[in-house]
Formats: C-alpha cells, structure tokens, sequence
C-alpha cells in the first residue's frame, strides 16, 4: 500500500485531481461554519443539542453539522439527490426522458439540466418550511431561534440557504469531472467524516462523567469493527458467469476459443440506495419538525431513527432503491446482445433471449441478497444504538456510505495507477471497482 502512495508521485496529473478534490472539500468544509443571517445561533446550539439521536440528527450528519449550525449549507446535498430520484423514477414513466436516457451524452446533460432546476425548486420549498418553522420555535430558555422573523427573514432564508445547496452542487460536478472520485459522494462522505472527531469527544466525556460505561464504548466498537468487515466482504464478493467464445477464422488465423467470465456485483447498487432512501425520508420529516401542529408532531415522532416506524419505511425504501438501480444501470437484454454479437455464449444456455433471462434470474437474486445486506447494515446497528442511549447519530448507514465511497475513490486512483503501468494499493489483490 506505502508503495502504492508512492506511485501517486509519479503521475503529475493524477497528483492534480487528488489536490483537486481535497481543495473543493475544503471550501464545503468552509461553507459548512458560514452562517445564516438573523439567526441566534446560542439559542439554535441549543435546540440541536436536544435534538441529538432525533432524524434532524441524521440529517446533520449528512450536512456535515451545517444544519445545527444553520449555515449557507444547512440544507446539504440532500435535495440534488432528491431531484435525480424524481428524475430517475420519471425516466422509466415519461417518453420524452426515457428517450433523452438513450441519446447519450447529450441527452445525460438535458437529464442533468433537468436536475439542477428540480434540486433548486425542492431547496426553495424546504428553505421556506426551514424558515417558517424556526418563526416558531425557541430554544431551552425560550428564547427565539430568530432575531428578527418576518417576510425578509424568511426572503433571506430561502435565497441563502438554495444558494447554498446550488453552490455544493457546482462543487460536486467539479470534482466529478475533474478531480477523483463521486463528488456527491464525496462530499456526504466528508460530512460524515468530520462528525467523527466530535462524536469521539463526546464519547470520551461521557465515559469520564460516568453517563456511559466502558463495557457499552467496547461493545460500540466491536460493533463498528465487525460492520466495517462485513462491507468490505461483501462489497467484493462476485458472482461470476462463465461464457465461453467459440472459435473464429480470420483469413488465415483462428481466433477466439477462449473462456471468460461476467463478474456480477452482490451490491450493484453500492451506497445509492440509503442514500436515496434517506433523502426520501428526510425530506417530508424535515418539513414535519420544523412545522409547530400536532399532527405534524406525531409524523416527526414516528420518523426518528431507531423507532419500528422509521425503519420499517427505511428497509422499504432500500430494498427498492436496490432493485430500482439495478434495473436503470444494467441491462440483461444488452449484454446478451453483446455477447453473441462477438461469438459468445453461456454453456447450457441458449444466446439471445434466453441468455437474457438466464442473466436477469441471477441479478434478481443477487439484488435480494444485496437488499437483505444493505438493510441489515443500516438498520441493525443504529437500532443497537438507539437502545444505548448513544448521544450522537452514528449508524451503518454512515459506516456503509464511509466505507463505500472509500473504496471507490481507492480503486478509481488505481484505475489511474495501473493504465500507467504502475502497481496499485495492493499487490496481492485489487480493489474491486465499484458501481454508481
């Protein structure tokens, strides 16, 4: 691995995209302490630090603590992600923008286009429900969130804070395009990388008042080490198809004959389904917590993590997700017709439509075991620690999206060691490339 830190050296542009990228983070990581005008921040430190373990939790460390902190970026990349679900979802219902899918890249960028006006109109609706919202709430003391509530407040509110997420957009697409790695991905994985060192203060202060002992901070560990081994498993395991090439005579030489594999991913839908999942969830409960009626309480008590309620619907929702991005991102029909229009075919099978179906039978129950996992990663551990009392938010969802987008930028910045003939991380192995 120290060897492959090495080679990073040696290639001038890939040194570019690395610095790149960790300027860009560094800028959201800035954004993140910038703060909202004519708010008490006091009195709103206040409110979040009760809010701890609640869904606003979640949606904190997904923010990377600009929501506690009510910042330019309080509202996150968390409407991008919702707008290219809706645009995802009509993709398969609409005509117009299942076409545009298959135009290529000008049609990805109209997609895209799509996106960003849908990601702007989601931050203005929840910019406003924000500002109207914390109107009326005040924090232990009774002291108001807002200085000065009113029309130009709440002006002020929505044109900052869908600046905010426009801006964290831009800064995505940056480091997709030009620097290493997912730039959405990244930038979640820095929010939730930077909560770390607070969440293990917090730990360590508790453990000294007494409030939590050390046999729940090992069992908390053991627990974190053991998720962080099962995702790194099953995020390379494969089920791999053998299809073998009959033989071809061009002119006077014969080619072909040999035998190959097609690798199927146990996850093909890597961290994109909690992701969506969680964006889904947080968007109406967001609005519910900010909202002072009494039915709009009972949908933000159900909605806290660690509650049947809320994982019930988070468990849905991924097991969809799974299905939903497999379906979008790999076509049986296209991959049988690639491997018999060069000579190929599945021993047993027949080529064409029954290959199709061959190949879509094992993803369908791939995509179950990939869901079954992906859910109990999420799931079971924050339900543990929800029951320890754990004063921050700090589940698999974040230990799957850590380790995931680790895993992807680490074999992006291989893919770009080895096409220059260099050794990657590992010797012994590779790191297994990973979808969306």
């Amino acid at each position: 691995m120290l060897e492959g830190f090495k080679n990073i050296s040696k290639i001038p542009e890939l040194q570019k995209r690395i610095l790149f990228t960790l300027l860009l983070l560094f800028v959201y990581r800035i954004g993140t302490h910038v703060p909202t005008p004519g708010i008490d921040t006091a009195a709103l430190a206040a409110f979040f630090e009760q809010a701890k373990g609640s869904l606003l939790g979640l949606f904190d460390m997904f923010a990377g603590g600009a929501l506690s902190n009510l910042s330019v970026f309080a509202l996150g990349i968390m409407p991008y992600i919702s707008a290219s679900i809706i645009l995802q979802l009509l993709t398969v219902a609409v005509p117009h923008l299942e076409k545009l899918s298959k135009e290529g890249d000008a049609g990805r960028r109209k997609i895209t286009q799509y996106t960003r006006y849908g990601t702007v109109l989601l931050s203005i609706i929840q910019g406003f429900g924000i500002a109207v919202g914390l109107e009326n709430m005040a924090g232990p003391t009774g002291v108001s969130i807002v200085i000065d509530p009113g029309w130009s407040f709440r002006l002020m509110t929505v044109l900052t804070l869908t600046a905010g997420t426009a801006f964290i957009m831009w800064l995505g697409e940056q480091i997709t395009e030009k620097g290493i790695g997912n730039g959405i991905s990244l930038i979640i994985f820095a929010g939730i990388v930077c909560g770390g060192p607070v969440a293990i203060i917090n730990t360590f202060r508790l453990l000294s008042t007494g409030e939590m002992g050390i046999f729940i901070i090992v069992l908390l560990l053991i627990m974190m080490v053991a998720v962080v081994g099962v995702i790194v498993f099953v995020e390379s395991g494969q089920r791999k198809i053998p299809i073998q090439y009959a033989k071809r005579i061009v002119g006077r030489k014969m080619y072909g004959g040999q035998t190959t594999h097609l690798p199927l991913k146990v996850n093909m839908a890597g961290v994109i389904p909690p992701i969506f999942a969680s964006s889904i969830i947080m968007f109406p409960a967001t609005i519910a917590n900010f909202i002072p009626h009494p039915w709009m309480k009972v949908v933000a008590d159900i909605l806290i993590p660690g509650k049947w309620g809320y994982e019930l619907l988070y468990v849905a929702f991924i097991v969809f997700f799974c299905y939903f991005y497999t379906a979008v991102t790999f076509n049986p029909s296209d991959v049988s017709d690639n491997i018999k229009k060069y000579g190929g075919y599945i021993p047993g099978i027949r080529p064409g439509k029954k290959t199709a179906e061959y190949i879509d039978g094992v993803l369908t129950k791939l995509t179950f075991s990939g869901a079954i996992y992906v859910s109990a990663v999420c799931v079971l551990p924050s339900i543990l620690v929800s029951y320890f009392n754990v004063p921050f938010y700090f589940g698999g969802t974040a230990l799957l999206i850590v380790v995931g987008v680790a895993l992807d930028t680490a074999g992006q910045i291989e893919s770009h060691l080895l096409t220059r003939q260099y050794e990657g991380f590992m010797k012994k192995g590779r790191i297994a490339k990973r979808r969306g």
